[in-house]
């Protein structure tokens, strides 16, 4: 694997691709975990909590997962990387450019990622790395989630 140091933008960019990565391993989206996220948020909406009425109701045939939930399941959807930024800190997320729940994603459903880097720029905390990331339902080639993510890559702080 290629390191990177985290401020060396010119070695960053050279990264920055039209091409997605490699798909990450699969993850499930079991109910339980649609159940527990509504726990944590309180998003009790029947659509993604209630089978019984999702299955009569609902237009996508049952119950779906919250996006955010799918969001927030990127962490565990790593791609097989080539390279890595190294030399940093810490990393915080910054934000997002652009954040789109495009498709449900059923229970039950196996979801994945692929990414790819479409920018870095100096800041004056640090560097900061704009990625573009596709969630799917495997199997489907429309996207559940478009995600362009940015991180800011901050100097190791030395105290005391």
């Amino acid at each position: 694997m290629e390191d990177i140091r985290f401020d060396d933008i010119e070695a960053i960019l050279a990264k920055v691709s039209d091409t997605f990565g490699e798909w990450s391993e699969p993850v499930e989206v079991t109910q339980d975990m649609i159940n527990r996220f509504a726990d944590l948020t309180g998003d009790h909406q029947w659509i993604h909590v209630d089978v019984e009425r999702a299955k009569r109701e609902s237009p996508f045939g049952g119950t779906i997962a919250h996006g955010f939930l799918t969001l927030s399941l990127l962490p565990q959807m790593r791609g097989k990387a080539v390279w890595r930024i190294v030399g940093y800190g810490n990393a915080t997320n910054y934000g997002a450019n652009k954040l789109r729940f495009v498709m449900p994603v059923p229970a039950g459903a196996k979801i994945h990622a692929h990414s790819r880097l479409v920018g870095a720029e100096a800041k004056p905390k640090g560097t900061q790395v704009t990625q573009d990331i596709q969630v799917h339902v495997v199997g489907k080639d429309t996207p559940a989630l478009i995600y362009e993510m940015v991180v800011l890559y901050h100097p190791a702080i030395k105290r005391g």
